[in-house]
């Protein structure tokens, strides 16, 4: 059975730069434009198609549908799996896949775990974009819940459970006179899936070296967004069915060099992830700590407001070196300290990463004058 799309406000939400991609990709090229907002696009025995520019055509609906149409006759497919492709086009694409039964269904319980957990899961991506840690208060984090707040849930997959995330619309590169190959200055929507993707492969990973005796290895894998809040994520995913993985697809009009991996995960992991979690909370950060000692590294690049200092100060009865972001006027009263050889006080929630110690959310709270006998050079 033909099926035609006719809804205008499904097919209003195919975007121009998503038709672009698509005809690209499937064979068109732009060949000149046409009138003020469309270009020509032709290909090697296909039909000559007119693409739009922007959605403010006042039958841009209209036109849509007449693509579709043309696209589904050419690739000899149905609408609707076209206009799947396109919604699709410009946004990168998260699949989250339950192991199949014989009729593809889950029971309820099970299927509103993988949701909620898909959900935690990429919050926890979005976390980390600001500062990688070991556990997040993500509901303090507004950056991160405005933009899961715009994650759209997909069409489930024929064959197995699937829950499909769609990120935002990942705008397309702007023009540069030196491209970069992999993408370094994305938007916030590309960088939060990459983060997934990094995260899950140091999680399979740090599984891995768990398994065979590293017991630091999830504390390592902080740096690549590994938090307890993921690792409790992954743990509501996968203990209801045997096997599960994740796989991110890369919007189409904005092509990524890494590929799309595809990370498993098994019901076995579910009590070595718990075990993980728990860990990492306890390295949570030490909130509201008062630090007391002298500035012994300056650091700040040329254009740059903040910068960075070290603190020698005393941690649990040790001398350590404590790495402090200071915003610019509290970076510059740090220098003056270094250069009056004053101690100063910093407060701010104490992290550790590995062996290296670092102060979040930090202020410079005071400069001390008088010398400190017990912290003198």
């Amino acid at each position: 059975m033909r099926v035609s799309i006719r809804d205008r406000g499904a097919l209003s939400a195919v975007s121009p730069a998503a038709l672009s991609a698509y005809a690209r990709a499937a064979g068109w090229r732009r060949q000149e434009p046409y009138r003020a907002h469309s270009d020509v696009y032709v290909g090697e025995a296909r039909p000559e198609i007119i693409v739009p520019r922007t959605e403010r055509l006042g039958d841009y609906a209209s036109v849509v549908a007449a693509l579709i149409d043309t696209f589904a006759s050419v690739a000899g497919q149905d609408e609707l799996a076209v206009y799947r492709s396109l919604v699709t086009t410009d946004r990168d694409v998260v699949r989250v896949r339950a192991a199949e039964s014989e009729d593809g269904s889950v029971t309820l319980t099970a299927g509103v775990s993988l949701i909620d957990g898909a959900r935690e899961m990429l919050l926890s991506a979005a976390c980390s974009l600001r500062e990688p840690q070991p556990v997040y208060r993500a509901g303090a984090n507004r950056e991160a819940s405005d933009l899961l707040n715009r994650v759209r849930l997909g069409q489930t997959d024929h064959g197995s459970f699937v829950v499909t995330l769609l990120t935002p619309v990942v705008p397309p590169p702007m023009p540069a006179l030196f491209p970069d190959a992999d993408d370094w200055n994305a938007p916030i929507e590309r960088r939060m899936t990459v983060r997934l993707v990094e995260a899950l492969t140091a999680v399979r990973q740090a599984t891995e070296r768990t398994a065979a005796g590293d017991k630091e290895a999830f504390g390592d894998a902080v740096a690549q967004g590994v938090s307890a809040n993921l690792c409790e994520a992954l743990v509501r995913l996968v203990e209801p069915f045997p096997t599960l993985d994740v796989g991110v697809s890369w919007a189409q009009t904005r092509p990524l060099a890494i590929a799309s991996n595809v990370v498993p995960f098994g019901q076995a992991d579910a009590a070595l992830l718990r075990e993980a979690a728990r860990s990492l909370r306890d390295r949570a950060p030490r909130p509201d700590v008062d630090l007391y000692g002298f500035v012994r590294l300056l650091k700040r690049g040329e254009e740059d407001d903040d910068g960075i200092i070290g603190l020698a100060t005393t941690i649990d009865g040790q001398r350590q070196s404590v790495k402090v972001v200071l915003e610019r006027v509290d970076y510059e009263r740090a220098i003056q300290a270094h250069h009056d050889r004053a101690p100063v006080v910093l407060n701010g929630d104490l992290d550790r990463m590995g062996q290296r110690w670092r102060l979040l959310n930090p202020r410079l709270t005071g400069v001390i004058r008088d010398d400190a006998p017990e912290l003198q050079e």
